[in-house]
């Protein structure tokens, strides 16, 4: 099989003041016509600056190429001049990058974006560059094609905007297709509908691809052979199916044992050594027709959350699983009254948290608290880890004197796996994990009862997704907390929680416990979610056909306009349509 890539000792560094730092190690490889090589590995592996050399698209400076070839087509890439790269830049070589709303122009509609490339490369007229741009919008699976040419990138959903970056990629036809963590900011039936895309284009068109990806699920449906990254360096590499069902490396066996399995059963659960008081079988929060409704002006209003019911028992998980819009996180803030809701009523220990004022509210968030989303922004860059724990404590009048209280911040530190020394330190000091230990000891610091996690681990790498999960599961079974998890992830949300309830356009459209809902869903939109998700096993992902959804604006679909909760089987409810 002809090669179309071969990189040779590819080493990359970048100079900051007097240190150099090597991102890219002795890196080697190649790639054949026709296959998809996957790059694996964490943050910090090297891959993404890897696929960048090759591209030519690092800032020199800070960036240098040490040394290396990186042979495309018989020719050395290493040696291109700016402008001779800009050439093979979308015509030879397409790129397809991790963020589509920074990656695509703001103010130019998005068929002049595709148009641009072909006018460029191929030399089209205006016209024939439109055709052939409405085209490629209707291969990458966009409706509409020829109205959507003339929108702009804001009025496309995340999904389409990855369509639309793979189209620009695709314009010329190139030989290869580098494919930079396309499906990383994505839902999982859009990832689905994404990465099935590029599977057809590339059997329509024999084009190689390099996919560059954390997801083991990812690499096990759609590459021939895998590179393992780690430290800038490549440390195993072979096919598919022998990096899954033989790893050599230590480094790779971590990174499969670290995946939650959806086809594997969870571990039993371990009894609270603490119970927050009273009948373990007793609700801790109930939850009554809530609804959060936004008003947007000129009589338009959304329904983030549109009229839900549920509770959660003492030192229970529940599971709150829905794609991006599905109402699940406003759904966290409204229970916490950090979104004052529309109507309904939340239940605290039989007490009405909506009735309370701000000064009993106030001493009511000792008892629930939050762990945010992104451990980067939700941390005070000002402060110190002592002082962002210890204004918990100052709030609610937790602590006698500044020695108890750092006594009392260097516990909590312990409590989640870091060390008295963390206390001094600043927020950019620490690891995406880390920061989200310390906004878990924060949560932790008013000894509350319920917590609400909202997705807590989107940010994280997949090896640092599962140290979390234990100490979630650590410090439940230790202090009998009991948690609202939020989550896109199915596969881990399976795994920690004893009940699922899954959100669809502000509803939720089904309810159980956690096996029998992934053993026997019964709604179609569970049906969709559940085919969705990539099973890091080669054998398993190359027989499975998918569900896929297609794009909706609306709630028709599975017409939820009217729909309540009916109980199906015991402790098992599914939306179904009011007659």
């Amino acid at each position: 099989m002809e090669t179309i890539l071969e990189v040779k000792d590819l080493r990359v560094s970048f100079q900051t003041g007097e240190k150099e730092f090597e991102a890219v190690r002795g890196v080697s490889f190649d790639v054949k016509k026709g296959e998809t090589l996957g790059i694996v590995g964490e943050s910090g592996s090297g891959k993404s600056v890897t696929a960048r050399s090759i591209m030519r698209l690092l800032p020199s400076p800070p960036s240098f190429l040490k040394e290396g070839e990186i042979t495309f087509l018989g020719e050395n890439l290493a040696y291109k001049t700016e402008k001779e790269m800009e050439e093979i830049r979308g015509r030879d070589i397409g790129m397809i990058f991790q963020d589509p709303m920074t990656s695509l122009n703001p103010t130019i509609r998005i068929g002049e974006q595709i148009a641009e490339s072909l006018i460029k490369h191929q030399k089209m007229a205006k016209a024939e560059a439109k055709a052939q741009a409405i085209d490629i919008l209707k291969l990458v699976g966009i409706r509409d094609s020829a109205a959507r040419y003339d929108q702009f990138p804001h009025e496309f959903s995340g999904g389409m905007r990855q369509r639309v970056m793979i189209a620009i990629a695709l314009a010329c036809r190139p030989t290869l297709l580098i494919a930079d963590e396309p499906t990383t900011a994505l839902d999982v039936t859009i990832q689905a509908q994404i990465l099935n895309v590029m599977k057809d284009i590339q059997q329509k068109l024999g084009t190689s691809i390099i996919l560059i990806t954390h997801d083991l699920g990812v690499v096990a449906g759609m590459c021939d052979r895998v590179a393992v990254m780690k430290d800038g360096e490549i440390v195993e590499t072979g096919t598919t199916e022998s990096i899954f069902e033989s790893p050599q490396h230590p480094y790779t066996k971590k990174l499969l044992n670290a995946l939650p399995r959806l086809d594997e059963k969870k571990k039993p659960k371990r009894t609270p050594l603490a119970p927050a008081g009273g009948n373990s079988v007793k609700p801790l929060l109930q939850v009554n027709s809530l609804k959060q409704h936004f008003d947007m002006g000129k009589g338009n209003t959304v329904k983030a959350v549109d009229d839900i019911s549920f509770f959660i028992r003492r030192g229970e998980t529940l599971g709150l699983v829905g794609e991006s819009g599905s109402g699940k996180s406003t759904t966290g803030r409204a229970i916490l009254r950090l979104h004052e809701p529309t109507d309904g009523n939340v239940l605290y220990e039989g007490m009405s948290v909506n009735r309370l004022s701000k000064k009993e509210m106030k001493t009511m968030r000792r008892h629930m608290q939050m762990i945010f989303q992104d451990p980067y922004s939700s941390l005070n860059p000002r402060l110190k880890v002592l002082d962002i724990i210890g204004q918990a404590l100052d709030l609610h009048k937790l602590s006698a004197s500044k020695e108890e209280r750092k006594k009392r911040v260097i516990e909590l530190l312990e409590m989640v796996g870091l060390n008295a020394s963390h206390a001094l330190r600043y927020p950019h000091e620490f690891s995406g994990g880390q920061r989200q230990r310390i906004g878990i000891a924060r949560a932790l610091a008013v000894e509350p009862n319920f917590i609400v996690c909202d997705e807590p681990l989107s940010a994280l790498d997949v090896s640092i997704q599962s140290q979390i999960v234990e100490l979630l599961e650590d410090l439940q079974h230790r202090l009998g907390l009991t948690y609202l998890f939020i989550a896109h992830d199915l596969s881990m949300v399976k795994h920690i929680s004893d009940r699922v309830a899954v959100m669809y356009a502000g509803k939720i459209v089904e309810l159980a416990e956690s096996e029998e809902l992934y053993a026997n869903p019964q709604h179609e939109y569970t049906k969709s979610l559940l085919a969705a998700i990539p099973i890091p096993d080669p054998k398993i992902e190359s027989k499975k056909k998918r569900t896929l959804m297609t794009e909706q604006t609306s709630n028709d679909r599975y017409n939820l306009r009217n729909s309540h909760l009916v109980e199906v089987s015991e402790g098992h409810w599914v939306a179904q349509v009011k007659q």
